[in-house]
C-alpha cells in the first residue's frame, strides 16, 4: 500500500491513484513489489529537523529515504520537502510538477537498489529517473 500525506504544508496535488500504479510499474521493472510506502511532504524546516535527528546532517535535501526493503519488496518513508523541490525546478528551469514527480520516483529508485552518491551513480540516477518519468506519460 502506498501513503500520501502531508506535515505543515499543503498536499501537493498529485494524482494519487495514477502515481501509485506508476510507482508500482517503474518497481516492476526492476522484478521488485511494492509493500508498505509512506510518502510525508514537508516544508524545509520539517525536513532539516528529520535531516538532523535521523542522519545528523545540518542541510536541507529534497528526500530522504528510509529503507524497510525485504527481499524483493520494497517498503520504506520518504520524506520530501515541497519547498526544496520547488527551489531545485526553478534552479533547473524545470516545470514544478515534473521536478515532484522526478523526487518521487528517485526515492522508489533507491529502494530499487539504485545508488546516487559514488563516481557515475548521479548518471545513472538520472537516467533510470528520466525512463521512468517517460513511463508516467503512459498513464
Amino acid at each position: 500500500m502506498i501513503t500520501y500525506n502531508a506535515d505543515g504544508v499543503k498536499m501537493p496535488n498529485i494524482r494519487k491513484r495514477t502515481v501509485s500504479a506508476w510507482i508500482k510499474a517503474v518497481a516492476a521493472t526492476f522484478g521488485r513489489k511494492v509493500g508498505e510506502i509512506g510518502y510525508m511532504f514537508v516544508d524545509d524546516e520539517k525536513m532539516l529537523e528529520v535531516n538532523n535527528e535521523y542522519l545528523g546532517h545540518d542541510y536541507y535535501t529534497d528526500i530522504i529515504t528510509f529503507d524497510y526493503d525485504e527481499g524483493d519488496t520494497i517498503s520504506g518513508d520518504l520524506v520530501i520537502s515541497l519547498d526544496t523541490v520547488r527551489t531545485n525546478a526553478e534552479k533547473f528551469g524545470k516545470d514544478y510538477n515534473e521536478e515532484l514527480h522526478r523526487v518521487i520516483i528517485h526515492g522508489i529508485l533507491h529502494l530499487c537498489g539504485i545508488n546516487d552518491k559514488g563516481p557515475g551513480e548521479r548518471e545513472i540516477m538520472e537516467a533510470h529517473e528520466n525512463k521512468a518519468l517517460a513511463l508516467l506519460e503512459r498513464f
